[in-house]
């Protein structure tokens, strides 16, 4: 399919340039309201501070808290725990608790918090290769707006 423009009855602008769905074909699918959009309630918590990188730290194997933590050094105790609890509510990560003396906690992707890794890192590797254009672009912006 062509990419077109279309002008639905949320009055934006909507493209469908791979022939999926349009925002208005969306809000009809959820009874008008978009709170029970997919796109919206799967991104709400991969889009945080620290869901990507903690499941990119996952992706390679599973890890104990304590090396999470080690490896994303600036995110606290209290957020790490929150984060990683959200994406175990999500089902995209697994928390294994290991019988031992002291109990090992283990964390690791869940075949779906897997799945979701490809799409993810498409996104990585976009930002890598344009993050230097989108920092200067803030730059132009905040130079004008100043």
């Amino acid at each position: 399919m062509e990419a077109g423009y279309a002008k639905g009855t949320t009055g934006i602008a909507v493209f469908n340039v791979d022939g999926g769905m349009k925002l208005d074909e969306i809000r009809r699918a959820h009874g008008g309201n978009l709170d029970n959009c997919p796109v919206r309630d799967v991104l709400a918590n991969l889009s945080g501070k620290w869901s990507s990188l903690l499941l990119i730290v996952l992706a390679e194997r599973p890890r104990r808290f304590s090396e999470i933590r080690r490896l994303v050094f600036d995110i606290s105790q209290r957020m790490l725990t929150q984060t990683l609890r959200e994406l175990q509510r999500d089902g995209y990560v697994h928390r294994l608790v290991v019988p031992s003396t002291p109990p090992k906690v283990e964390y690791s992707l869940t075949p779906l918090g897997h799945s979701m890794f490809q799409p993810l890192l498409a996104l990585i590797e976009w930002a890598d290769q344009n993050h230097m254009a989108v920092r200067e672009a803030r730059d132009r912006f905040d130079a004008i707006a100043e």
